[in-house]
């Protein structure tokens, strides 16, 4: 499976608009792209404006096909004149089973 965590720093007068486009952008790509496994929204405890999108998708072909279609750009839009700060990748990889030890 692959994974992905985003940190957010959200401006506080678009707060509201950022957490409906990232819960329509769950929605349609958890419903309609079949390699979307997981996609969470996370606030953080001490910042009400600080977020974390943590996604998990098949693999990375799957997450690929999400960031270069419809749902995803959708988002971006949505969401661009929201960001206090530029978005962090925080996590991008594969998830590790202990059948993957070597």
């Amino acid at each position: 499976m692959y994974v992905i965590v985003v940190g957010l720093q959200i401006k506080p007068e678009h707060r509201q608009d950022f957490i409906e486009a990232a819960f329509q952008n769950s929605h349609d790509s958890r419903l309609n792209e079949p390699g979307t496994r997981r996609f969470e929204l996370i606030k953080d405890e001490s910042d009400p404006n600080r977020f974390y999108l943590s996604e998990a998708y098949e693999d990375k072909a799957a997450f690929e096909a999400h960031a270069n279609g419809s749902y995803f750009q959708t988002f971006v839009a949505a969401s661009s004149k929201c960001y206090a700060q530029k978005p962090v990748w925080l996590v991008k990889g594969t998830m590790m089973a202990p059948s993957d030890e070597a």
